[in-house]
């Protein structure tokens, strides 16, 4: 994807955090940012503070879980830009930590999957009638690598691992609706892809990891990935993540 003034990308979740420093860095590549978020007034905030740096860089009220907010967002990115050039799924939820799977509450897990999976899966669908309008669409599902089978299982993985059982289970679903996706897209120019930020800072690691703006750097990559670029899969720092 050539980078530059035209794109147009929407990142949900994006007041703080991975998100935030998604919509910065993508801005600063000069491409137009909508930061998405259920509070329309810390939306508007974070897109002022990034706007200060000349960025252009927009709030939009957006609830991943309400499929009446998700179609007001894209019928107002259709009528201002006509298209939507890439979409960043980076909104999410972690409930029920330090649970054991055996005592995890299902409520807590429902309302996980809702905002972790029902909800992308939402957004992809309303967007994706813009996202064939642009010459070269990118979709990025900001993953983990505690969705990684591969990675969690087994004597050598740390317990605390098996007490996150409802993010970790929803983060693997959504990896399954991104290889989905893809195969439903393969014969367009639209490329999906899971993003593994690796251990943030944020708010949802209680402020534990790296700083955000390091994990935000694999989802930019996808997002302007060229047209010989992969699709379908789950990628970190360093390449490919194990299924």
């Amino acid at each position: 994807m050539a980078e530059g003034e035209g794109n147009v990308a929407l990142v949900t979740g994006a007041s703080k955090g991975i998100g935030f420093e998604i919509a910065k860095g993508l801005g600063e590549r000069g491409i137009t940012v909508l930061i998405g978020t259920r509070n329309a007034a810390a939306a508007d905030a974070a897109a002022a503070s990034l706007r200060g740096g000349g960025l252009d860089i927009a709030g939009i009220q957006l609830d991943v879980s309400d499929a009446a907010s998700i179609a007001q967002a894209a019928a107002a990115i259709e009528a201002r830009w006509g298209r939507l050039d890439i979409l960043i799924n980076n909104a999410g939820i972690s409930l029920g930590k330090g649970a054991v799977p055996s005592t995890t509450d299902l409520e807590d897990m429902r309302r996980v999957y809702e905002t972790n999976v029902f909800g992308v899966v939402a957004m992809i669908q309303a967007m994706l009638p813009l996202l064939r309008k642009s010459a070269a669409g990118r979709i990025v599902n900001m993953s983990t690598g505690l969705a990684s089978l591969a990675l969690t299982r087994g004597p050598a993985a740390p317990l605390a691992f098996s007490r996150l059982l409802a993010y970790n289970s929803s983060k693997t679903a959504l990896n399954a609706v991104t290889v989905q996706f893809a195969n439903e897209l393969a014969d367009t120019a639209i490329k999906i892809n899971a993003a593994n930020p690796g251990l943030c800072a944020t708010d949802l690691s209680g402020g534990t990891g790296r700083p955000a703006s390091e994990g935000a750097a694999v989802a930019i990559g996808l997002a302007l990935l060229d047209a010989d670029g992969p699709t379908g899969g789950h990628f970190g720092d360093d390449g490919p993540v194990p299924w």
